[in-house]
């Protein structure tokens, strides 16, 4: 099965002789078997990207590209992860949950999203979630589908704000530059022993996120991180695959975090970090974007 650069760029070709079309009706490519699939389905859009044929829509070739990937180029577990996240996004209504106002109580403070451009896309897109902000864990993560909700929502808006609808360029199983960063702050954390609302939050969060949002990592930092990170790790080995677990990176100062970007294609990426992250942009409360609250 072929992932490669050169399958990607030959289903972005649109021209095809009659022979070709009749040999690629009876074998088609992988991405064209999902888009066959997906075609199918009643709900048809992923991270704000209305699905069509791959071979002329350069964002659909991306998404179905990213469920490949995921799967080592198992077009069969390819399908059943695409499928599971259609019926999720159909149940749920990600792209509705952006729009929901949450309890101010429950959620500010805790997640943000920022964004950075530079002279080619995509733009660098962050989420952080701010555990330090939770001032009551049973407020916070008492309601799991409440917390979901927010947390699949605050996904969303990043993806949305990555604009995979503007790609104008395929990507392969080897470059995918379409992926955001996420950011986990552990200062001043009080929960050090993870009460069972906190592991069930984190359990449900991970099961989520790694089957309806594959391939949107770029790199995961835990910063500031206490001995929860024990815990943290296990539930994430249960549920995410060897290759996602590499873009993993404990820190214990945040105030580093600036130097981890010098391979990005945002010049001086590191430099417009909030300053708590040892950048020289205005504080995350202030230069970063929360859901919307009641």
């Amino acid at each position: 099965m072929q992932t490669s650069t050169d399958t990607a760029a030959n289903d972005v070709v649109t021209t095809t002789t009659p022979t070709q079309a009749s040999s690629n009706e009876k074998n088609p490519s992988p991405l064209q078997s999902l888009w066959s699939d997906a075609a199918l389905h009643s709900h048809k859009e992923i991270w704000g990207v209305t699905l069509a044929d791959p071979s002329t829509h350069i964002p659909s070739q991306i998404i179905f590209q990213k469920y490949l990937n995921a799967n080592d180029g198992d077009l069969d577990k390819a399908k059943e992860q695409l499928k599971s996240t259609l019926d999720f996004r159909a149940k749920t209504n990600p792209a509705g949950l952006i729009e929901k106002l949450y309890s101010k109580d429950k959620f500010a403070g805790l997640g943000y999203i920022t964004s950075y451009t530079g002279t080619s896309k995509p733009k660098a897109v962050f989420t952080w979630n701010i555990y330090g902000g939770v001032k009551d864990i049973q407020k916070s993560f008492g309601d799991l589908d409440a917390f979901i909700d927010w947390r699949v929502a605050l996904m969303e808006t990043a993806m949305h704000e990555l604009d995979i609808a503007s790609a104008t360029e395929p990507i392969s199983a080897d470059n995918d530059p379409w992926k955001i960063y996420q950011v986990h702050d552990y200062k001043g954390t009080s929960f050090l022993r993870s009460p069972p609302a906190v592991r069930n939050a984190a359990r449900k969060t991970v099961e989520v996120l790694s089957t309806a949002y594959p391939e949107t990592l770029k790199e995961k930092f835990f910063i500031n991180v206490p001995a929860i990170m024990g815990f943290m790790y296990g539930v994430m080995k249960l549920f995410v695959a060897p290759k996602t677990i590499k873009k993993f990176h404990p820190m214990s100062d945040g105030s580093a975090l600036h130097l981890e970007f010098s391979g990005s294609n945002i010049e001086g990426l590191g430099e417009k970090l909030p300053r708590e992250y040892g950048g020289k942009g205005e504080e995350l409360t202030r230069s970063g974007r929360e859901l919307q609250f009641e």
